[in-house]
């Protein structure tokens, strides 16, 4: 039977080894995109081919290499394993391709091959939970391209971003169950940072502050990460019955001054300064386990907290091909097509 709807799965992306030419090869391509440092295209291109893949190459090839595995990139072998479960769970009437946004897989290539297959609908699904102009946008903007230019007449469908979900969030809940959270001095809610101009660029004319971010999610602040991250972090919370006063938000993987806080690196020190010994560590903005996940938080960020005090930082791991996520985004393709 002749496949009619292609589900592209795309997240970020990942070097094609972890040695210093893949590893600048693929800084140059994801920080060379407008949306993700936004400013003109010829300072972006001095400063990111001239300073940052120069600098960060070597010292990001190293902590590839501390994760790669004998198969290769944990984020795409997470995605590969997540895309074949869905596809067994959507069946032979879909053709599921996972794709990355900077690097291999490439859309293009997922596209073309859906092409290939005579399908006439195309799914979309940026991997974000969380909508960010630098993530679901910059993936949907370059999904619309290539269609546009390989394959215009598909019928095209975009999935919104998924946070508030149900399935999702009890995806996330029962991971936390696990741990037995109770053993725990306190829960921090990990995500990834962005640069404040850019969250606040989501309502001009308000700071995220005088938004209302930190405490409601509404129309004005739809498209906010900052608010859309405290309401996840609320809703797992509750949907793990946690104490509202036993969890903390805080963000990672800063690269610059003014990005959102607090910072999770701080937050951590802060929490064995004052004799916090056990903590639980979990990133919903994340549902592959990858670099940020594995080395930053598992080791890294471990060994700043027990380097500050601490007894043991355990982390919560991501829903990578989870039974009831797979049967959640399932359920999320179906309702669209």
């Amino acid at each position: 039977m002749t496949s009619k709807t292609a589900v592209f799965l795309v997240n970020t992306g990942t070097p094609d080894s972890p040695q210093v030419s893949d590893v600048r090869k693929y800084l140059r391509e994801f920080l060379g995109d407008g949306k993700v440092i936004n400013m003109p295209w010829l300072f972006r291109k001095l400063l990111v081919n001239g300073i940052i893949a120069p600098i960060r190459g070597p010292k990001s090839a190293k902590l590839y290499q501390k994760i790669w595995t004998h198969e290769g990139s944990p984020l795409l072998l997470n995605s590969r394993k997540f895309g074949d479960a869905l596809q067994i769970a959507l069946g032979e009437s879909y053709s599921v391709f996972v794709a990355m946004r900077y690097g291999n897989p490439s859309m293009k290539s997922a596209i073309l091959k859906a092409s290939e297959l005579k399908c006439n609908q195309f799914i979309l699904v940026p991997l974000y939970p969380q909508y960010a102009d630098s993530t679901t946008g910059t993936i949907v903007a370059e999904f619309n391209r290539l269609v546009n230019k390989y394959t215009p007449q598909a019928e095209t469908t975009i999935i919104d971003p998924f946070f508030s979900n149900k399935g999702f969030i009890d995806s996330f809940a029962a991971k936390i169950k696990e741990t037995n959270p109770g053993l725990y001095d306190h829960i921090i809610f990990s995500f990834h940072g962005l640069p404040v101009k850019q969250t606040e660029r989501m309502h001009p004319g308000y700071t995220c502050n005088e938004a209302n971010c930190l405490i409601t999610y509404s129309g004005h602040n739809s498209r906010c990460y900052y608010a859309s991250c405290y309401a996840t972090a609320r809703m797992i919370s509750a949907a793990s019955g946690l104490n509202e006063n036993g969890y903390m938000v805080c963000f990672q993987s800063r690269l610059g001054m003014n990005w959102l806080k607090p910072y999770t690196d701080d937050v951590l020190k802060e929490k064995a300064a004052t004799g916090a010994k056990k903590l639980l560590i979990v990133s919903p903005s994340f549902v592959a386990d990858c670099l940020e996940t594995i080395y930053e938080l598992g080791i890294e960020y471990k060994h700043l907290f027990m380097e500050s005090g601490g007894e043991d930082l355990t982390m919560v791991d991501s829903l990578n091909a989870d039974q009831s996520w797979v049967e959640t985004m399932s359920s999320i393709i179906i309702d669209h097509t």
